[in-house]
């Protein structure tokens, strides 16, 4: 016991481990997944305070060109009912959004070849001649050089790609083969080297996943040393191959948020929506476990049940204001706050 309170204390300290100590870590007990979550939420609170920042996520497309084995919105799922925003649905989101006190408006979709980099650029510059004090984040999957450069000439602030595994053994089998690891490593490397503000991230749970493929995304997190990671439990959809296969736990997810946070003291951390998905409380203990960032949904909610990436999705639903509201209330029983700033992170 006390040599695993030992091992938190040099997280603590060095701000990195071995990976034979981060896979040590990730097996630990509940009292050292306690004493770890403290310190995690404690230096959440050095580094934010009580502030929890507030995104407003906007699922514009769920047409999809890649095939990713655990994704509900894959192009092999015929049964998935297709829709794409209009340049005015988007607008009208960011609008209401804005009247709400959110002042980020994260772009999130598919690969969508109809969205080319003409209409992204549109979308961006009319958000941010709109919405001068607001940032924008994409979340569009891998693209080009010259489209990441377009972007961000164009106005967007921060770019989120979730590397999903750093193992290449454990992403050959969450992909097909012409999906690869390197390519999705050379985009984050890009994005950085462009100047956004770039997120990673994985899931906790997904099928063939170990301690092992854990400890290489922490290595790989510390090394790239993003401004924001995601975290949150793998779920299966019903109509992906990974259907039978169980859900991520939330222990694990907290725990792994609570480690990223004292290895990167300054960095965003979401409490997702998968985790209030597999917990009613989710969202409360993420933010307990280090978590300082919520993404409460402004797409329509005739489309919200259509963006189904894992079953159950919560928050599908109710409308945008009360979304807000319901989430403010939860937040402040945690102690927080929800407030409304562009929020940027301090891991620079």
């Amino acid at each position: 016991m006390c040599s695993m309170i030992n091992l938190v204390d040099k997280l603590c300290k060095e701000r990195t481990l071995s990976k034979s100590e981060f896979i040590d870590l990730i097996n630990c007990d509940e009292t050292t997944s306690e004493y770890l979550r403290s310190l995690a939420e404690k230096t959440r609170i050095e580094n934010y305070g009580y502030d929890i920042y507030m995104r407003g996520l906007i699922e514009f497309t769920n047409y999809c060109k890649q095939d990713c084995y655990y994704c509900g919105i894959r192009k092999s799922n015929l049964s998935c009912p297709r829709y794409r925003l209009s340049f005015s649905d988007i607008m009208e989101c960011c609008r209401d959004g804005y009247a709400l006190g959110f002042r980020t408006f994260v772009l999130q979709g598919g690969e969508d070849p109809y969205f080319t980099d003409d209409r992204i650029c549109e979308i961006i510059e009319a958000i941010k001649k709109t919405y001068p004090d607001c940032a924008v984040t994409l979340s569009l999957g891998e693209k080009s050089r010259e489209s990441f450069k377009r972007y961000f000439e164009c106005g967007a602030d921060r770019y989120l790609l979730r590397h999903e595994t750093a193992n290449k053994a454990h992403y050959g089998k969450l992909h097909p083969e012409k999906q690869t690891l390197e390519s999705r490593i050379e985009c984050l490397k890009i994005l950085k080297e462009i100047g956004y503000q770039v997120g990673c991230g994985f899931m906790v749970g997904s099928p063939f996943q170990g301690a092992e493929c854990l400890a290489d995304d922490l290595l790989f997190i510390k090394e790239l040393n993003p401004q924001m990671v995601g975290i949150g439990p793998f779920i299966p959809h019903e109509q992906t191959p990974f259907k039978d296969y169980g859900a991520g736990t939330l222990e694990l997810t907290l725990r792994m948020l609570s480690i990223v946070r004292l290895m990167l003291p300054k960095v965003l951390l979401p409490a997702t929506t998968a985790l209030a998905t597999i917990d009613p409380r989710g969202r409360e203990k993420g933010i307990l476990a280090g978590a300082n960032v919520v993404m409460p949904n402004l797409s329509p909610v005739s489309v919200r049940k259509k963006y189904q990436l894992y079953d159950n999705k919560v928050c599908t639903g109710e409308e945008s204001a009360q979304c807000r509201n319901c989430l403010e209330k939860r937040i402040e029983s945690v102690g927080c706050r929800l407030v409304v700033a562009r929020g940027d992170s301090k891991n620079i």
